[in-house]
């Protein structure tokens, strides 16, 4: 499977909401366990420094998709149908790692590459 079969809701959802893998490593391991998780302990398992790990489930949060509880946070879409999508997500990932991968690296790639050619000299007509 390339990033180009991935199924059409999928690849929405990635392309708008996950910007990186650890995004959505911390996502399906929250998402594993229905306990609250701190940064710390999210931090240990994916190998990202506490303070990355800090920010990015401030983003997941702030996309709907964990809540803050107490010293940490948990899975909790807001929509219903978010849970759907990302079930979807989780079950393509455990068997197309390297797809999803390039998808996320790739929606990077022209994120950085427009954010570049905004600096670009330009001579004038």
């Amino acid at each position: 499977m390339t990033a180009a079969t991935i199924p059409g809701d999928v690849r929405r959802f990635l392309l708008a909401t996950i910007p990186t893998v650890p995004h959505l490593e911390a996502l399906l391991l929250l998402r594993g366990r229905q306990d609250t998780w701190t940064a710390a302990q999210v931090s240990s398992r994916l190998y990202v420094d506490a303070a990355n790990t800090g920010r990015l489930l401030d983003d997941l949060a702030g996309a709907g998709l964990v809540v803050a509880d107490g010293d940490g946070f948990r899975y909790a879409p807001a929509e219903p149908g978010l849970s759907a999508t990302v079930d979807a997500l989780a079950t393509l990932y455990a068997r197309q790692t390297v797809a999803v991968a390039q998808l996320i690296h790739s929606s990077s790639d022209h994120k950085a590459q427009r954010f570049a050619d905004a600096f670009r000299l330009r001579k004038e007509p």
